[in-house]
């Protein structure tokens, strides 16, 4: 998958519904988000990222692309989303999977938000 497409592909995860994560979204996956319980697996994972905000649009910043393997790619960036609820700023992975020619879904994300404190797991 050439660079502008990575971009496409994670863009619209961020901007997209519930259908689109569960389409894109690995029933293998493993995610780190800033909610409780913070680690997601599996299909647990495209059903947290349902329960985030909708964002309108985001930018990508300091973009990166890895190519560690054939048919896997790991990208890491800084996001900031806007929407009706506000702006997002975090520090982002992803890694994608390649199923087929065409075909790619997400195997791993984590978001570390930027100028929030997130509540420590072990505090609760």
């Amino acid at each position: 998958m050439e660079d502008e497409r990575i971009w496409k592909f994670e863009r619209e995860l961020w901007v997209g519904g519930d259908a689109l994560y569960h389409e894109r979204v690995s029933s293998n996956c493993l995610m780190a988000l800033p909610s409780d319980p913070y680690l997601f697996a599996g299909g647990d994972a495209a059903e947290a990222v349902e329960h985030t905000p909708r964002w309108d649009g985001v930018e990508f910043r300091d973009k990166q692309v890895s190519r560690p393997q054939e048919g896997l790619i790991v990208i890491a960036y800084r996001a900031e989303a806007h929407g009706d609820g506000g702006t997002y700023h975090a520090v982002c992975t992803t890694t994608l999977r390649r199923l087929s020619h065409e075909e790619w879904d997400v195997v791993q994300h984590q978001q570390t938000p930027l100028g929030v404190i997130v509540a420590d797991p072990a505090d609760a």
